[in-house]
């Protein structure tokens, strides 16, 4: 029997969510499976990848063969390279003691390039929220000081309109006086 390792989808349209599992070749891509290695999420930013390690890995070494985009994910992981290091302990390039510290360094500079990515993601997060609160201080501000201009005019030309008129009262009432004598 043929086995494949190959995505399984889930999730609503536009929001993917796939099961890794190893199924018969000839079966329905959402259809009858062997069994479930893990789930892979690339709504998240960096994608999220939950994989059974050990069981990958037995399923790779029995001839499972992966797809596309299953042995990108296996090989993300670090599953097709623990797959060759042990190929080069078998013919005897390597031992076992060389070929763990090669694997144990591959991993931490993969998670090194992962935590830089994360980080760098939450700093640009964090400078375009700075970057939208200036934004929207200066337009406050900006705002504030339109409603001022808008208002200081009117309460100048209410004073002014004042003063003419207790002049022209006064003058009207001179007049008047004036007259009667």
């Amino acid at each position: 029997m043929a086995t494949k390792i190959r995505l399984q989808r889930f999730g609503k349209k536009g929001k993917p969510f796939f099961h890794v599992v190893v199924a018969d070749s000839r079966s329905p891509r959402d259809g009858k499976f062997i069994e479930r290695l893990g789930s892979y999420n690339p709504n998240t930013n960096p994608a999220t990848i939950e994989i059974n390690f050990e069981k990958t890995l037995a399923w790779v070494n029995s001839g499972a063969q992966p797809t596309d985009t299953a042995r990108a994910i296996l090989s993300y992981k670090g599953v097709l390279y623990k797959k060759h290091l042990e190929g080069g302990v078998k013919k005897g390039a390597l031992t076992q003691e060389q070929a763990d510290e090669k694997f144990a360094a591959w991993l931490d500079a993969k998670a090194g390039k992962i935590s830089g990515k994360t980080e760098g993601l939450a700093n640009s997060k964090a400078d375009a929220r700075k970057a939208a609160l200036a934004a929207e201080a200066k337009k406050k501000e900006d705002r504030a000081a339109a409603i001022a201009a808008k208002n200081a005019p009117v309460a100048e030309e209410v004073v002014e309109e004042e003063a003419p008129a207790v002049e022209a009262e006064a003058t009207e009432e001179a007049p008047k006086e004036e007259g009667a004598e």
